[in-house]
């Protein structure tokens, strides 16, 4: 392991900032009202925000189309706001990152638009004259993660590579101005005293010179196959390296990267100790509610982070993806399960992740069609919802939309009926609710001292301790199941005669 640090067991509260709370009433939230909300984040007991993006941007894919990447887009506020907000969350012990793109730019970037306006200068990102008569097909056949091709055309004939939207030209990470660029970003945030970044596709920004052709069968979003060739490229490490240098420079950042690759040793290589701090690893997110699949997925993890001396990094659900509560089933089931998962995870050595919402229990929404605004929709000819299901703000309080989230039921994504039990009011203080359920083991994992250690032993099929004594037992079968001896220190649902019922876990001393 490397020395211990701040954000080697921390539990991190990610932030969607448009999603969490409204400050000024146009139904989009901002940086104001994050600040104005940091004592529930204190009062949760989280160590670390993560924030997506809220550079300026078109908002294309909401944010990760930066056409600034050194200042704030006036959606959210401005650098005042960011100001502010870290110096709430300092004031209260809690660290600030923050989202880095460094995959590619927004159309509307003063580099692409110079590029488009003199082919001279186009070596910032990846244009090549495309294939067949007149050059009137792509230079070759990579899709788009989002849905479409990879290529556009542009008119006097040559194609850019975009492995997004066509909004999110591919940076060509070969052009030296485009490492200093990103230093100047990473400088400029972390001298403003954000304490790091969470790396988007950071599998991502290297491209083998020869642009060779790709396997068509697989290509849903960031589920890429081993080999293909948009990801994963060897070259990427040099990137991370060179960001690390700059990271050195201030010693308590960190730096966590969106990783989708194959394999533990692929994984590892990206938190050697001169590149990542952090990796998501997201089988946690691709398990059932199984207990093979479960087990399966913590030890695949923490193999994946000891090959390089990393600590884990553990999470459920993020932005792009179903929330927990809907992927093990919805209702009340999901949500017990949802629940029993949250113990586990915050039962496992290294950092957690949580979504902002899955400590109130929230689940996806499915909303109209005429209100989706994932670029995902659109690009796959309308036949993937995209992620937006997952982005409808968070419910503070009453008993309809918009539940204390903004001043305007206009909410920039609607707000669905029958969520007041689930708003922060209905559930703080009530000792059987999801949020106190969270604020409790949080709590705990951060207090206790067995909690301690980097070790996971399994003494069943359903049950592991941690160096320090802790024993998490989670019940995924369907009959009660008997727990070890000793103390329950916390359940994620009732107890049956001393036994675990199905869909639930506890903490065992």
């Amino acid at each position: 392991m490397h020395h211990p640090t701040w954000w080697s067991r921390a539990v991190f509260y990610q932030i969607y900032p448009r999603s969490f709370a409204d400050s000024n009433g146009d139904g989009v939230g901002d940086l104001d009202g994050i600040t104005a909300r940091m004592d529930y984040l204190a009062a949760l007991g989280v160590q670390a925000l993560w924030l997506n993006p809220v550079m300026v941007s078109p908002m294309a894919d909401h944010g990760y189309d930066v056409s600034d990447p050194r200042d704030i887009d006036p959606l959210f506020g401005d650098l005042a706001a960011l100001d502010g907000l870290v110096a709430a969350a300092h004031d209260r012990g809690i660290r600030v990152t923050m989202d880095l793109v460094p995959n590619h730019v927004s159309s509307a970037h003063p580099w692409f638009v110079e590029a488009l306006a003199d082919p001279s200068r186009r070596d910032r990102f990846i244009f090549r004259d495309g294939t067949g008569a007149d050059g009137a097909s792509p230079p070759n056949n990579w899709v788009s993660i989002f849905g479409g091709p990879a290529w556009t055309r542009v008119p006097d004939g040559q194609w850019y590579l975009h492995l997004f939207d066509s909004a999110q030209p591919d940076l060509n990470w070969e052009h030296p101005e485009v490492f200093a660029d990103i230093e100047a970003t990473l400088r400029f945030w972390l001298d403003r005293g954000v304490d790091g970044f969470r790396i988007d596709v950071a599998h991502g920004m290297a491209k083998p010179a020869d642009l060779p052709d790709m396997d068509l069968t697989e290509n849903r979003l960031l589920r890429n196959k081993a080999d293909d060739p948009r990801f994963d490229d060897d070259a990427v490490h040099d990137i991370h390296r060179f960001i690390r240098r700059v990271l050195d420079d201030y010693p308590d950042a960190v730096t966590v990267g969106e990783i989708w690759v194959h394999g533990n040793e692929q994984f590892a290589k990206y938190l050697r100790p001169d590149e990542l701090h952090l990796g998501f690893n997201f089988q946690l997110v691709q398990a059932d509610f199984a207990a093979d699949a479960v087990r399966t997925a913590i030890d695949n993890s923490l193999a994946a982070a000891a090959l390089a001396g990393a600590p884990p990094t553990w999470t459920l659900s993020n932005h792009d993806v179903v929330r927990e509560v809907s992927r093990y089933g919805d209702g009340a089931v999901g949500l017990a399960r949802a629940r029993a998962m949250a113990l586990v995870t915050l039962a496992l050595p290294g950092s957690v992740f949580v979504y902002n919402g899955a400590e109130l229990g929230l689940p996806n929404v499915d909303l109209p069609d005429e209100v989706l605004q994932d670029p995902v929709w659109e690009r796959s000819g309308r036949s993937e919802r995209g992620r937006d299901g997952c982005r409808v703000p968070i419910p503070w309080s009453g008993s309809h939309p918009p539940y204390g989230f903004a001043a305007t039921a206009d909410t920039w994504l609607p707000m669905p009926a029958g969520w007041e039990s689930l708003t922060v009011q209905a559930q703080s203080g009530d000792p059987s609710s999801t949020l106190e359920l969270y604020r409790r083991a949080i709590e705990l994992r951060s207090a206790r001292t067995e909690f301690s250690g980097d070790g996971v032993e399994w003494i069943g099929p359903q049950t592991f301790r941690r160096t320090g004594g802790l024993m998490c037992v989670v019940n995924t079968g369907d009959a009660p199941l008997p727990l070890p001896a000793g103390e329950v220190l916390l359940a994620s649902g009732p107890l049956a005669d001393g036994a675990l019922p199905p869909d639930t876990a506890a903490w065992v001393v």
